[in-house]
């Protein structure tokens, strides 16, 4: 609520409804000085009386509106700066002024560096010098609670990047033999991180294992259900569980821990065996994937089963091999790559996105899956823009 009821902090006039003068002067004739000067002034705002500062704080606390305390530094409960300190632990939402006598311009100063938002001498009260006081302390405490809020978010914006940052994976490779190029974008807004996931982890037989995944929704619980899923995995594969289990696995850990019943996840496992010739495949309702060979790609989609989750514990996920030309790369994706619309009534689609990769396919690992996402992107920029999380995995024997 805006205490200024004008263009300026000095213009208009304060209403009534607007915010409550609080004195706290136990003097009556200093009290009926600053009454009758108010009476004089511009403020139209209601005046409530105390003597102490306990009475003080036990109005404050059942008051929920917009308060602005005139605040005599010597009460008869407390005396000095004291006062000042606890106003503001216990109504921090209270402007300070500090009624000051004729040699205390010094408490005044150190009153508002204790947290007060202005001081006036009683002295030299006058009807705009009140006025201008009481605008100017509600104005500044507005703004001070403000900028608090601002920079409190700034905190949590900061230490929630960094978290997500470091739920981010970083592929697990004892060499340079195998490469892993990854790019990831989330859909929900200010984030770093969303449903989307995926791992590469080298076991000590040298096989490769990478795995990615989609839970449905694009919000922090799903953010967190795919890391909880992306840790279960990597855990798995470094127990050397057995391909079939692993997807049980996750689908155990996804009823247990999603909060709605409704929430499913797509997944693709890998293993890529130490001979280089081949990729074993399992598929849970999640998009096939591309193969690249030198300038050429071919989109691959072996048979899978249904997604995790849809019905716990009745799923059948077989588990395909699939031929690698010699320096065949594999791509993996999540569906937010190619399900931007490209038009009014038409999306990108797997057989867009083949087309995308065919234009690019002589790029690095690293610019192809780039090329991949930022023509996606492109596409779907002048009708909404890509709506859903963006996850690409390029995957191979040799650097990326």
């Amino acid at each position: 609520m805006n205490p200024l009821n004008g263009t300026g902090p000095v213009g208009g006039s304060l209403r009534a409804v607007d915010a409550v003068l609080l004195l706290v002067e136990d003097d009556p004739g200093d009290a009926l000085l600053l009454e009758e000067t108010l009476a004089d002034s511009d403020l139209d705002a209601e005046l409530v009386s105390v003597r102490t500062l306990a009475e003080a704080q036990s109005y404050l606390a059942g008051c929920d509106r917009l308060v602005c305390v005139l605040l005599d530094l010597h009460l008869p409960d407390v005396h000095g700066l004291d006062s000042v300190t606890r106003i503001v632990h216990s109504a921090p939402d209270a402007a300070i002024v500090v009624l000051t006598g004729l040699a205390e311009s010094e408490a005044g100063l150190a009153a508002v560096a204790t947290g007060a938002q202005d001081y006036l001498g009683k002295g030299h009260l006058d009807p705009e010098t009140l006025s201008r006081a009481v605008r100017y302390a509600l104005q500044r405490k507005q703004v001070e609670r403000a900028s608090a809020a601002l920079r409190a978010n700034e905190r949590i914006a900061q230490e929630n990047a960094r978290l997500e940052r470091g739920l981010l994976p970083v592929p697990l490779l004892h060499g340079e033999d195998f490469g892993a190029a990854a790019r990831y974008e989330p859909g929900r807004a200010h984030g770093l991180l969303s449903g989307d996931f995926y791992d590469v982890v080298q076991t000590a037989d040298g096989a490769v294992h990478a795995v990615i995944g989609d839970v449905s929704g694009h919000g922090a619980a799903e953010a967190a259900l795919g890391v909880c899923l992306r840790v279960a995995w990597r855990t798995a594969v470094l127990c050397g569980t057995a391909q079939l289990e692993k997807v049980r696995l996750l689908e155990e850990i996804l009823v247990a821990e999603r909060s709605d019943p409704h929430v499913f996840a797509t997944v693709t496992l890998l293993v890529f065996p130490p001979d280089r010739r081949s990729v074993r495949v399992v598929r849970a309702g999640h998009p096939g994937m591309l193969i690249r060979s030198g300038a050429t790609v071919r989109q691959v989609e072996t048979p899978g089963g249904m997604a995790l989750g849809l019905l716990p514990g009745r799923g059948e996920w077989p588990q395909e091999e699939v031929e690698l030309p010699d320096g065949g790369h594999v791509v993996l994706f999540t569906d937010g790559l190619f399900e931007g619309r490209t038009g009014p009534d038409s999306r990108l689609g797997e057989e867009g996105l083949l087309e995308l990769a065919l234009r690019n396919a002589a790029l690095e690992p690293a610019a192809f899956v780039d090329a991949l996402v930022d023509g996606a992107t492109e596409g779907a920029a002048p009708f909404g823009g890509l709506a859903d999380d963006v996850a690409v995995l390029h995957l191979g024997w040799g650097k990326s």
